[in-house]
Formats: C-alpha cells, sequence, structure tokens
C-alpha cells in the first residue's frame, strides 16, 4: 500500500513538473517584416505602429518588427525582400508592386500584406480584390482613378494650365499615361511626359526638359523611386515656379503645392488590422483586398507664396488640410 502511495506521490510530481516546465516555455512573440518606400523618417511607419497598439500590440513585447528601408533605390528590393524572408517573419508588410512582386516570388508561405498597391490584379499580384487567392492580400489605392479630380484643382489654382507636365517614373504602367490623356482629351491642354530613369536621376535634366517645352503646371506620379527624391522634386518646382499637384501627400508635405490622393496614414493603420487577423490564424486568400474610402485634399500655402500664387478661397475650403 505505502509503495502505492509513494507511486502515485511521485507521478503526481512529476506531472507537476512537466506542467511547470510548459508553462515556462516563453510564447512565441511575432515578427512583422516591413519594407518603406522612402526613409526612416517617414511617416508611414508611424501610422502602422499606431495601428498596431491601437490592436493591443506592444512592439518589443507582444511584437516585433523588422523594418526595411529602400530610400527610393529600387535596386535595393531583391536584397531587402530577400533579408527578410531569410529571417523567418510571421507576416511580411510591403508598400510597392515591384517589392510585392519580389516577396511573392520569394516565398509562398509567409503571408504578404501590401500596401498602396497599384491595380494589384491587372499587375498579376492577385486574382481579384474579393478573392486575392495565394499568399497575398491588403489594401490597394485609387491613385491613376483620381487623376480627374487633380486636374480638375489643378486648372482651378492656375487660371491657364496649358501645358502640364507629368512626371512619371519609366516603370510606371502604361494605364497611368493613358488616365491622364483620356482627361485631357476634351480639355484645352497638352501634356509633356517627364521620364525620370533611376536608380539615381537626373532631375537637373527633366526640369530643363520641362522649361524648354513651356510646361507651365507640374503633376507628379509618385512610386518608391520619386518619393526617394520628393525633396528633390519639390526644391526644382519651386525654383522653376511650377505649381505642382501630387497623388502622394509626402510630396506636398516637403514643398510640393498640392496633393489629393487616399488617406494614406488610415490606410497604413488598416495594414495593422490585416497582419492582427492573419496572426490570429486567417488566411490571405480569405481576406478581399481592401480599397480605400478616405481620401485627403492638402495644400501647401508657404510653397504658393514662394512661388508667387493666390490660391482661391473657393479651393481652400475644400482642402483637408493646409501646411502654412
Amino acid at each position: 500500500m505505502r509503495k502505492k502511495a509513494i507511486g502515485f506521490a511521485l507521478s503526481t510530481m512529476l506531472l507537476a513538473l512537466c506542467f511547470s516546465a510548459e508553462a515556462q516555455q516563453p510564447t512565441k512573440v511575432p515578427r512583422i517584416g516591413f519594407l518603406g518606400p522612402s526613409g526612416r523618417d517617414e511617416p508611414s511607419i508611424a501610422a502602422f505602429r499606431q495601428g498596431l497598439r491601437e490592436l493591443g500590440y506592444i512592439e518589443g513585447k507582444n511584437i516585433f518588427l523588422e523594418n526595411r528601408y529602400l530610400e527610393g533605390k529600387l535596386d535595393r528590393i531583391p536584397r531587402l525582400v530577400a533579408e527578410l524572408v531569410q529571417l523567418r517573419v510571421d507576416v511580411l508588410v510591403l508598400v510597392n508592386t515591384p517589392a510585392i512582386r519580389a516577396a511573392k516570388q520569394a516565398t509562398s508561405t509567409i503571408p504578404i500584406v501590401m500596401l498602396v498597391a497599384t491595380d494589384p490584379v491587372a499587375t498579376g499580384l492577385i486574382d481579384s480584390l474579393a478573392r486575392p487567392s495565394g499568399n497575398v492580400t491588403g489594401l490597394t489605392r485609387l491613385s491613376q482613378e483620381l487623376s480627374g479630380k487633380r486636374l480638375e484643382l489643378l486648372r482651378e489654382v492656375v487660371p491657364t494650365p496649358s501645358r502640364i507636365g507629368v512626371l512619371i517614373s519609366a516603370d510606371s504602367t502604361a494605364r497611368g499615361i493613358k488616365e491622364y490623356q483620356a482627361e485631357v482629351s476634351a480639355l484645352n491642354i497638352s501634356l509633356q511626359f517627364l521620364e525620370v530613369r533611376g536608380p539615381t536621376p537626373d532631375l537637373d535634366s527633366v526640369f530643363r526638359d520641362a522649361t524648354k517645352g513651356r510646361v507651365n503646371a507640374l503633376i507628379v506620379v509618385g512610386n518608391t523611386l520619386l518619393l526617394g527624391y520628393r525633396k528633390q522634386i519639390a526644391d526644382l518646382a519651386i525654383k522653376n515656379r511650377l505649381p505642382s499637384m501630387s497623388d502622394s501627400n509626402g510630396f506636398v508635405e516637403v514643398g510640393c503645392l498640392m496633393s489629393y490622393s487616399a488617406d494614406n496614414a488610415e490606410s497604413f493603420r488598416r495594414a495593422a488590422v490585416y497582419v492582427d487577423k492573419i496572426l490570429k490564424g486567417a488566411k490571405p486568400a480569405d481576406l478581399p483586398v481592401e480599397q480605400p474610402t478616405k481620401f485627403e485634399f492638402i495644400i501647401n500655402l508657404k510653397t504658393a507664396k514662394q512661388i508667387g500664387l493666390t490660391i482661391p478661397q473657393s479651393v481652400l475650403f475644400r482642402a483637408d488640410k493646409v501646411i502654412k
């Protein structure tokens, strides 16, 4: 009887030790790989972090971020994407089409949350917005669909924009060009496409071409390359006294005159929601891709003053944000 009691006690102790050891096993903290288009100071990462905090994630405690930055250099994409994939992060958060494409080719198992991707169906990143399939989901942008609105606002600010320069990266989609061509076909306006080539663009030469072509207003079609040089672009537009409109608020914040775009901060906060759902077991293929519902019109009055332009009150009243 005594032997049985001792055996039972030993079994109980062993079980208790097993449970204790199991309880002491550290909980795996998820790691998120984030690849931003610009540098460490870009506001997008702050908005993404805010979104994570709102969902209860505390960086360094219950989530880790592996942040990498392109700084406008597209040739960094293969190396940085490979680096994040090799780290075996739990989710990849990527900001542009080339990076998303590179990641999709590099892994079919790590979930990818795309951000502000332009026309992801046409570019082959997903099958459809409702059912993306594969390991990619996230948010798209309506940049090209807003071309007409940008032209309309620019025409209200510039009395006679007879020739508009469209600053565009050489690797931008043909659809982006066609959108602007279609919008001006019924207007008495001509376009001059100013192509920018990386990895280190000669922007001075591009703006000289704009002067030769008698361009009197500028539209900037932003992408990773141009975002990396946004301050230089804004400075050159001011130097040449060109009213400028961009499809990204990152440009107007450093000196371009205006921007009309989806609210990028809101998009990055929403990216955190996708990350949260995936970490809780959802599959990217089952998460529909979102389109933006909140848009921002921003005017930089400091720039308007520098180029000697008066913004009509009717336009100022419609601005969501005015930089003074």
